[in-house]
């Protein structure tokens, strides 16, 4: 299931073959391709997984949303993921700092290379120019700073999504994405691994990102390859927060907040975290048929139940009026979550709200193609077209130019 990447596009609608892992071939180009190959096909990270301790036993830090030894959560998915939210705003508060006073870091080396740190930022760039077309076009109003950033926190997401979307994702076992997170701790901590790393190495340096998010979007990767059904939206919400909401709580660092918004950090956190919930419901409603052929369904269990519905009538593709009133809910939803997101989008940087509108405006519109095919989302494939995008993109740019509220925000 592709995830919905940095508020704004979806790697579904782009080629998603060869073409990426290609790129990330290129990205490794100052390696000695006889010791460093592809991440997905030959890691350099220990083959156990984990991290040793003294003793020479294992342990792992994980995603910060468990169950209970049991199996079973105490609170609810939105109660444990707003924690996730507090915990972000509280670093941003403590450590956000002004466009004004961000500064340019010299160029720093990278692995197998004495050379540029703007190199492996160029690399970013043209990797979010080839399959995020429209959402690249907006970070060129975004200051240089937090357009590097943004590229670089975009082609991380793309890489993880590949590990269980692209073309290598069956060869993909748990201890591959536990690799992969030990790798990302090595990025945190200031070892990237090559140049593409290197990039966003820098990039957490130089804004107040936590890692955790990142941690939790490889966890949705893990539930991609261990569970294909979801018994009730909690679950689902759960899921929709690990692949993407996770990206808006990774962004907002970058994209900052207005400095005359009167809005508090969790509101603002709130509506990334919203709109990317929007945004995967989306994907999902739009790929039922896509998802289905795989044997997949992201729809809740419980609410087919309630429809009279089952895996069965998805998986023979009948649209039927059981299934149209199904998925008029389902979209009622997804609109709510796009309504909460737009509450927040305001409170952000003026340099930075075209890009995160843009994706909410066009995104919403992928809601109007379903209800247009006649909720035919199983033959059928929802997309804007590009004139809809021509008209679209200005209504967006329109809404950027809105400055924030000017009174205290009673946002939760």
């Amino acid at each position: 299931m592709s995830v919905a990447l940095l508020w704004v596009v979806s790697p579904c609608e782009v080629s998603n073959g060869t073409g990426f892992l290609e790129s990330v071939r290129e990205g490794n180009r100052f390696f000695d391709s006889s010791r460093h190959r592809n991440l997905v096909s030959n890691e350099r990270i220990n083959r156990g997984g984990g991290k040793q301790t003294n003793n020479g036993r294992k342990f792992s830090v994980r995603s910060a949303i468990v169950a209970t030894p049991s199996g079973e959560r105490t609170m609810t998915s939105e109660q444990m993921v707003y924690d996730v939210v507090l915990r972000q705003a509280a670093l941003v508060k403590r450590q956000l700092r002004s466009t004004d006073e961000l500064e340019v870091k010299p160029d720093i080396p990278v692995p197998g290379n004495l050379g540029l740190l703007s190199e492996a930022y160029d690399r970013c760039g043209e990797v979010c120019a080839e399959y995020a077309k429209t959402f690249n076009l907006g970070t060129m109003l975004m200051t240089p700073e937090r357009r590097r950033a943004i590229w670089a926190i975009y082609v991380w997401c793309r890489r993880t999504d590949e590990l269980v979307d692209g073309p290598n994702a069956s060869y993909i076992t748990p201890a591959a994405l536990d690799r992969w997170e030990d790798r990302l701790e090595d990025v945190f901590n200031g070892r990237p691994f090559d140049m593409l790393d290197g990039a966003l190495s820098d990039t957490v340096s130089n804004f107040p990102v936590d890692i955790q998010p990142f941690r939790d979007m490889i966890e949705g990767m893990r539930m991609d390859l261990r569970k294909s059904r979801y018994k009730n939206f909690d679950e689902l919400y759960l899921y929709c927060y690990y692949v993407a909401g996770t990206v808006g709580l990774m962004s907002v660092p970058i994209m900052g907040i207005a400095p005359e918004s009167k809005a508090t950090t969790e509101s603002v956190y709130n509506a990334a975290l919203a709109l990317g919930i929007a945004n995967q419901l989306t994907n999902i409603l739009r790929d039922v048929g896509e998802d289905a052929r795989r044997g997949r369904v992201y729809l809740p269990q419980d609410e087919l139940a309630q429809a009279g519905l089952s895996d069965e009538d998805i998986f023979a593709g009948r649209v039927t009026d059981k299934w149209r009133i199904f998925m008029k809910k389902q979209i009622h939803r997804a609109r709510k979550f796009f309504d909460d997101a737009e509450k927040g989008v305001t409170e952000l940087s003026a340099a930075s709200r075209f890009p995160v509108w843009a994706s909410l405006v066009l995104y919403r519109k992928i809601l109007d193609e379903i209800e247009a095919n006649d909720y035919n989302n199983f033959t059928r494939r929802a997309y804007v077209s590009k004139a809809k995008k021509l008209i679209a993109l200005p209504i967006a740019y329109a809404k950027s130019l809105v400055p924030p509220t000017r009174t205290i925000s009673l946002l939760s």
